[in-house]
């Protein structure tokens, strides 16, 4: 996680609170911890190593990315054997020696690289438009390099994006808390945290950088974006409650300023709707979801990613319901074995969404063959 607590104790300080070494900026809750920390904790041998690394936040940033890019070429080595990097053609890093990564929706001899390369291209990327003053859509698109793979346009996940999102941190943490940058690396570092299931760290670097953004004043839409991040890692913590308080908010907060048709309103209808199951409120989920799915099967696409994971999640609310009838679980079959083929077409069978659509199919399918045997079972009972 970033460092949000104080280096003896683990006070939580958040961005702002406690005070930092004068040399390389590790932070304290107070002068006593200070002090312990050099005379017992090996700071005094370690000081001027983390300010020369360029202080506290770069040093911790290093190491967890040095760690995250041997845990990502650890977990894809089997799918790596033979292949070399598409951006410099080796199989290890002429200077890291790291392994390749994939874990996209790329296939066959496609899609393999080391994440130092994947980082490297989008820094480049991102500084080059920057430079060359391209305009915001430009910018914006490249920046997206720092999670989505540049041959398949698709998000990479698990240890990857995790790996990616260290990367994209150590990059930009050393600019001021201002620039725009750093703001989007510490998002960026947030989702790769959660998609590797490091929940904690995520839920530390989201409420951080909530908190850096309210004390900014940043655009209302930016704050909206990181409230329906930390919505996410809430209910990805089993905290529902909570969760869904912040999901209805941000639902409303984006019909409000995007209105019905846009991308993130679609997203943040299908959030909420998800919230809303996880506390076994289907009638409503469906309502919401019958309103928003055409929308964004209209608008995005029946191929689009927001609309597979909204006709998945309203598959869910039909067959889930202990009030559905024969029709509703027959209707949530279908629509899942029909994302299924897409996903499948779309992502390949290795990826995490494809595998997830197949266990509820498999869920809905044995909801559905219990309902049916007994029917039957009922209706020879009338006959005998």
């Amino acid at each position: 996680m970033i460092l949000t607590q104080c280096a003896v104790c683990a006070t939580e300080l958040g961005l702002s609170l406690g005070k930092k070494c004068g040399r390389c900026s590790t932070r304290y809750c107070g002068a006593a911890c200070q002090v312990q920390h050099w005379k017992e904790g090996g700071h005094d041998q370690l000081c001027r190593k983390i300010k020369k690394a360029g202080g506290a936040e770069q040093y911790n940033a290093n190491q967890k990315y040095t760690n995250a890019v041997a845990a990502a070429a650890e977990a894809c080595a089997e799918d790596t054997k033979g292949q070399t990097c598409y951006i410099c053609t080796q199989a290890l890093h002429w200077k890291t020696k790291e392994g390749l990564v994939r874990m996209c929706a790329c296939r066959g001899t496609a899609g393999f690289a080391h994440v130092s390369c994947l980082a490297e291209q989008a820094k480049i990327l991102v500084a080059e438009a920057v430079e060359n003053n391209l305009g915001a859509k430009t910018k914006n698109a490249r920046w997206h390099r720092w999670y989505t793979c540049s041959l398949c346009e698709q998000h990479y996940h698990g240890v990857v994006y995790c790996a990616l999102g260290w990367a994209c941190w150590k990059t930009y943490v050393g600019r001021p808390e201002t620039d725009s940058f750093r703001q989007c690396a510490m998002s960026v570092l947030g989702s790769g945290l959660s998609d590797a299931d490091h929940l904690e760290d995520a839920l530390s670097v989201r409420e951080a950088e909530l908190a850096m953004r309210r004390r900014l004043g940043d655009r209302e839409s930016n704050i909206l974006a990181v409230q329906s991040n930390l919505a996410a890692t809430y209910r990805s913590l089993g905290r529902f409650e909570e969760a869904l308080q912040m999901k209805r908010d941000g639902y409303t907060g984006h019909l409000n300023l995007y209105g019905t048709e846009h991308r993130e309103t679609l997203i943040e209808a299908n959030n909420y709707a998800a919230s809303l199951l996880d506390l076994q409120r289907f009638a409503e989920a469906k309502t919401l979801l019958r309103k928003t799915m055409p929308v964004s099967r209209r608008v995005l696409g029946e191929s689009d990613d927001t609309t597979l994971h909204m006709r998945l999640t309203y598959a869910m609310a039909l067959y889930k319901d202990s009030t559905a009838t024969l029709d509703d679980l027959n209707e949530a079959v279908n629509t899942l074995e029909e994302i299924e083929r897409i996903a499948r077409r779309v992502f390949g069978g290795a990826h995490p969404d494809v595998a997830n659509i197949e266990k509820v199919l498999q869920d809905a399918r044995a909801v559905l063959r219990a309902r049916e045997t007994g029917l039957a079972e009922a209706l020879a009972d009338m006959r005998v």
